[in-house]
C-alpha cells in the first residue's frame, strides 16, 4: 500500500517543479493583422506625417516673416543714414561758409561709391522684348518679378521653356506693338510662393534688362502683375553688388527708347500718374 502512495506524490511533485513548462503557459505567437486593423495603423500613419508637414509649413511661414522683418529694419537703417547725411551737412559753419559733406564721400566711406544709384520708381528696358516698362524697385523682395500672362510649358532640345505674352493693364505704358507678341525663354529653375490661398510654383527666366547705365541679365519670376500699379518689380539678387536705392528719388534715370515707342522726352507725362503705394 506505501509503494503506490509514495509513487503517487513523485509525481505530484514533479508536476508542481515543472508547472512553468506546461502547455498552458507557454507565450502565444502574436496575432496576424486583419486588413481593417492594417489600414486603420496607415490611416495612423499618414495623418501623422500630415500632422508634421503642416508643421513644417508653419515653421516656413515664420522664417519668411521675420526675414520681412529683417528687411524693414534695413530700409529704417537707410532713412536713419540718409538723416544722419542730412545733420552733418548743417554741421557749424566754418569762416561763414557750410560744411558740406558730398554724396560721393558718403558713397566712398560706406562702399558705395561703384554703385548706380535708382529710385523707387524706374523705367526699364527688355531689349529681346522691345519695350520699355514702369519698374517698382523693392529690397524686400529677393527675386524680381515681371507681370505674364498665358503662360504656357513646353519642352525644347530635351530642356524647360515657357511661352508667354506681357500682362499689361490698360493703364500700362508700353510700346504698343509687342503687347501680344509671344516671348520664349528656358526655365532657369521654379520658386515657391507661400501666399494666404497657399503654395504656389512660379517659372524663373532670364532676360537683358536696361536701366540706365546698368545693362544686366536678371531673373524673373513669372505671374500676372495686372492688377498691381507696375508691371515690373525689382529685388535684392537686382539690387546687390550694382545699385542700392533713393527711397527719396524716383525715374533718377532716363527711359530708352525702341522702334514704334514714344520718344523719352514724353516720359514725365507717363510718370504723372504714378502712385506710391503697391502691394506684396
Amino acid at each position: 500500500m506505501r509503494q503506490p502512495l509514495l509513487h503517487t506524490g513523485a509525481l505530484s511533485l514533479a508536476l508542481l517543479l515543472f508547472g512553468c513548462a506546461t502547455p498552458s503557459d507557454r507565450p502565444e505567437p502574436e496575432p496576424v493583422l486583419t486588413p481593417d486593423e492594417f489600414a486603420t495603423r496607415i490611416d495612423r500613419l499618414e495623418t501623422e506625417m500630415v500632422s508634421r508637414c503642416d508643421a513644417q509649413h508653419e515653421l516656413l511661414a515664420t522664417q519668411v516673416q521675420r526675414q520681412e522683418l529683417r528687411d524693414t529694419d534695413l530700409r529704417e537703417f537707410g532713412s536713419l543714414l540718409r538723416h544722419l547725411r542730412a545733420d552733418i551737412e548743417r554741421l557749424e559753419r566754418v569762416d561763414g561758409e557750410p560744411v558740406v559733406v558730398s554724396r560721393e564721400c558718403v558713397a566712398d566711406e560706406l562702399g558705395l561709391a561703384n554703385k548706380a544709384v535708382v529710385g523707387r520708381s524706374e523705367w526699364i528696358g527688355l531689349p529681346d522684348v522691345g519695350t520699355y516698362l514702369k519698374a517698382r524697385v523693392d529690397s524686400g523682395a529677393n527675386t524680381s518679378s515681371l507681370s505674364a500672362t498665358d503662360i504656357t510649358r513646353f519642352e525644347r532640345d530635351g530642356e524647360d521653356w515657357v511661352r508667354f505674352k506681357l500682362g499689361l493693364g490698360e493703364n500700362d505704358v508700353a510700346v504698343e506693338g509687342v503687347r501680344d507678341d509671344w516671348i520664349e525663354a528656358p526655365v532657369e529653375r521654379r520658386v515657391r510662393v507661400l501666399q494666404a490661398a497657399g503654395q504656389t510654383s512660379r517659372p524663373v527666366v532670364s532676360l537683358l534688362m536696361t536701366l540706365g547705365p546698368i545693362r544686366e541679365t536678371v531673373e524673373f519670376t513669372l505671374n500676372d502683375r495686372s492688377h498691381l500699379n507696375y508691371p515690373v518689380l525689382l529685388g535684392r539678387r537686382f539690387l546687390m553688388d550694382i545699385a542700392v536705392i533713393d527711397v527719396a528719388e524716383s525715374y533718377l534715370h532716363e527711359r530708352p527708347e525702341f522702334p514704334g515707342g514714344r520718344p523719352a522726352e514724353e516720359a514725365e507725362h507717363d510718370e504723372a500718374g504714378d502712385q506710391d503705394d503697391e502691394e506684396a
